[in-house]
């Protein structure tokens, strides 16, 4: 009598999984590299590996219901005439007409606005929808120059000088074809339809001493009166730092990998750059190194989610946070409402994989005219000004468990580690111990 042998279940390779080798597939096939929108999509160390401690014997709580916790922050003390004063410690990120519909712009506008915060340009120019719903925007001066001009500088609350984004550090901007419509055309003088890729650096400087004399010439045509920050991407985040510092900047702004995108090649979006937490604490030691902690105001970006993150960000030495792919899902991008038109896309409710090429049939991230004819500008900006409340709510609640009268009062010493890596990243315990990993402990 032959006895059957059992089959063992095939196993799959951890390294070559099903993405991995449809990837292999795509590129065999095509010979291009995938292009697509939204932030890095792999597992990193972020700020859900943190805990906060509040009080209990050794620490007082503030009770909810009666005692003030501030949320206000003041960005561009250093030099401008005039600050931007914002009720809030959310700001929203740039995001460019162009990657996003005139009907998005004008929510986020709204939104901030209703909030009592501040919107920003992105790549492409000022849109007359989204200045006239802002009651604080930020003009984004790139290396593209798309759209730029000293009417709308003069126009703007602050100007914000990108050197890097958190998605591709080292990389410039990419809209495709499908996007660039004849209003997006004329305001980038470009041709209809063609794909832009726009420049990784500017064209009329090279280092921080020839950005020093560009930021004198910015402050020159606005009067003194804008705040100048500088957004770098999270690449050498204590070095790039310093070197805004010491170019003059009134505001620093920081984004990590986890930072989202219109558009770009996907090896960049997943292999460039270090994640959000990663980035926070080298810049906050060259603030304090610099003597400029709280002075230059800083602000985080890239992967806020919720009031939690907030309040971690705010712990661990930022002054604000910025978003942006959770303001468009706010706004009710990749709703599972409207599962069956993404599947028609080949693709689901949040993947984000619609982003780049403009079929968004929620009517945010596209320059069709029925397609964005979908997105009611007030009704999004109500979302949006909901969301950024409850965002504040919850990390004001944190703070007031914490027995912090104001946000910004949060400190690495409310923290704790889940991981070691969290641990080392945001140089706070780990859980259960007093040991911060790449410290001596003695």
């Amino acid at each position: 009598m032959v006895t059957e042998i059992p089959h063992t279940l095939p196993r799959k390779s951890a390294t070559f999984d099903d993405y991995t080798l449809s990837e292999i597939r795509r590129a065999a096939a095509t010979g291009i590299y995938d292009i697509r929108g939204g932030g890095a999509k792999r597992r990193l160390p972020h700020f859900d590996d943190l805990l906060f401690l509040g009080a209990s014997m050794s620490r007082y709580p503030l009770e909810g219901y009666r005692e003030k916790c501030g949320t206000q922050v003041v960005l561009g003390t250093r030099f401008a005439k005039n600050p931007i004063v914002l009720d809030i410690p959310i700001t929203i990120a740039g995001m460019s007409f162009g990657s996003l519909s005139a009907q998005a712009k004008e929510a986020l506008g709204r939104g901030a606005s209703l909030a009592g915060t501040s919107t920003t340009t992105g790549d492409g120019g000022m849109t007359p929808e989204e200045r006239g719903q802002s009651k604080m925007l930020v003009y984004q001066y790139l290396p593209s120059r798309y759209g730029m001009n000293p009417v709308d500088l003069r126009k703007a609350d602050a100007i914000e000088i990108v050197v890097g984004q958190g998605a591709k550090p080292g990389g410039g901007g990419m809209l495709l074809g499908q996007k660039i419509s004849d209003r997006v055309a004329e305001m980038r003088d470009l041709p209809m339809g063609i794909d832009q890729r726009s420049s990784c650096r500017h064209p009329d400087w090279t280092g921080p001493d020839d950005l020093e004399i560009k930021i004198q010439e910015l402050r020159e045509i606005t009067n003194w009166e804008k705040p100048i920050y500088i957004k770098i991407g999270g690449a050498r985040p204590y070095y790039d730092t310093t070197l805004s510092i010491k170019a003059g900047a009134d505001v620093v702004v920081l984004d990590g990998m986890q930072g989202g995108t219109a558009a770009t090649q996907e090896v960049f979006i997943e292999h460039v750059g270090q994640p959000t937490l990663a980035c926070i604490r080298p810049a906050v030691k060259a603030l304090q190194d610099l003597g400029m902690h709280r002075k230059v105001q800083l602000v985080l970006s890239g992967g806020i989610r919720n009031g939690a993150d907030v309040a971690k960000a705010l712990a661990l030495g930022a002054d604000a946070v910025s978003i942006g792919t959770a303001a468009l899902v706010a706004m009710g991008d990749n709703d599972p409402a409207l599962e069956e038109e993404y599947n028609k896309l080949g693709t689901t409710a949040g993947a984000y994989d619609d982003w780049q090429d403009g079929r968004d049939p929620a009517g945010i991230s596209t320059q069709d005219p029925k397609l964005s004819a979908r997105l009611d500008p007030v009704k999004a900006g109500h979302r949006l000004a909901n969301y950024l409340k409850v965002m504040t709510l919850e990390a004001q609640t944190i703070a007031r468990a914490c027995g912090k009268s104001h946000v910004h009062n949060l400190e690495p010493e409310d923290l704790v580690a889940l991981t070691v890596e969290a641990a080392a990243m945001a140089q706070v315990p780990l859980a259960g111990t007093d040991w911060i990993p790449g410290r001596d402990r003695y």
